[in-house]
Order: structure tokens, then sequence, then C-alpha cells
């Protein structure tokens, strides 16, 4: 039996878990996040927080407020307000400098070869591609972003990465990692940028929201160099009303 969608199930003594998908679609993702920002802009009595995944929202809420059955019924009705609401360019656009191959991304060649790009094509592609934060999460602040073009749909690699550094850009199954901390990983290291997206001392630690726009502008290893250190590694985010 196929169960509708979405499926809202209990998570621990204050959550529930509202599943948009089995996996990872734009409209699972779209759909998480319209939620998430309903649910900020106007909580429902009891809400806590909420916090997007690739294909759900958590959701937790106070039990001395609103017991478990009205909540979830709070829930059910404001997705149903949510399935007429049209989705919306993001308001807010990051716009972040990157530079591209050699020591910021010695799996570049690699990358380019299963796009079936040169190296420039592909950094071109990437640039000119309107992409945004899927959800937070492994670290804290770091993004998944996407959803790339098909031709940058590739696997994992078969073996880890030993480490990457902060402000890498990594890529694997049509999205991107931006690495908030040096970590091992699986994707394919192709880039780095000097933006911190996780700065304990700021004023805002995690600087990205779930739902952010993002756009990469290529600059040279020289000028990236130039940026560590700079506010926000010389990002800039660009607020639509």
């Amino acid at each position: 039996m196929t169960l509708s969608l979405p499926q809202i199930f209990p998570l621990g003594l204050d959550g529930l878990l509202v599943r948009f998908g089995q996996v990872f679609t734009e409209a699972a993702n779209a759909r998480a996040l319209a939620l998430h920002d309903a649910l900020q802009d106007a909580p429902p009595a009891g809400f806590l927080e909420s916090a997007p995944a690739l294909a759900a929202l958590h959701v937790r809420f106070d039990r001395e407020v609103t017991p478990r059955p009205e909540f979830e019924a709070a829930l059910h009705a404001r997705l149903a307000q949510l399935a007429e609401a049209p989705t919306s360019a993001p308001n807010r656009i990051w716009h972040i400098p990157a530079a591209f191959g050699g020591d910021e991304g010695p799996q570049i060649a690699d990358v380019a070869k299963r796009a079936g790009l040169s190296a420039e094509k592909l950094v071109a592609q990437f640039c000119e591609t309107p992409l945004s934060v899927l959800a937070l999460g492994f670290a804290p602040g770091q993004p998944y972003i996407g959803t790339l073009p098909e031709n940058w749909h590739m696997p994992r690699l078969s073996e880890l990465t030993r480490e990457v550094p902060r402000g890498a850009l990594t890529t694997a199954i049509r999205q991107v990692v931006l690495f908030s901390s040096p970590s091992p990983t699986g994707w394919r290291w192709f880039g780095r940028t000097a933006f911190r997206v996780f700065d304990l001392g700021a004023d805002t630690p995690i600087a990205l929201r779930p739902g952010d726009g993002l756009r990469f502008h290529a600059v040279s290893g020289s000028d990236l160099a130039a940026l560590d250190g700079s506010a926000f590694g010389g990002a800039r985010l660009e607020v639509r009303e």
C-alpha cells in the first residue's frame, strides 16, 4: 500500500517528524522549507522550534501548552493551507567568491570528466546555476546545497579523502557541501571559499538559513587568500523585499 504524503510521525517526547518524501526531491524539500517558514512566521500554540532536513521537517512543541493530538491537528491544518500557497523565490541571496582547481580544488579534473565538461566550463556552469540551501547538517551551520544540473549526478568516492579544509566545496549526487570545518569526506573536492558558515564568535554564529539563495563567483587563488579573515570571506548578502 502506498501511503499519502506528507506523513507525520511521533519523534521523542516533544517532537514530530513531518515527512514529505522517502528520498530527496526538489518538491519535497520545497514543501519542508515552506512549512518551516510558515511555523516561524505564525507559530501555533506550543510551538518551540523546527529544523528542516532534505525531505522532512523536525518540529518540537511544549506538551504542557498543547497536547500532542491538538498540536498534530494544528500541523495538519497548516499543511492544508500551504498546499494552495504558491512557491516563492528566496528573499536572501548570498554572493560568494570561490576559487576552483589547484590547491583549492584538487579533484576538479575528476568532477569535470564525470560531468562531461572541461574544468573551465564546469566552473562556468556551476557559477551560472541558481542554487539554494537545502538543509543544514552534519556539522554546525554546514549547508547542503542544490540542485545542480543532471550532468553533476555523480556518485560519492569509493574511499574517503582524509581531510578537506574549512570552506571546501565538494560535490556528489547533484548537490554541494560547503564545509564549516576541516573534515574527511567521500564527496569530490573541486573548489574553496573563504566564507565562514559557522563562526562561534560572530553575532550570528550560523550565517546561512535553509532556503537562502546562493550565487558563486569565480576568483583566483590569490584573491581568495586575500579574503581569508575578512567579514564573511568576501561574501555579500542581498536581501530582496
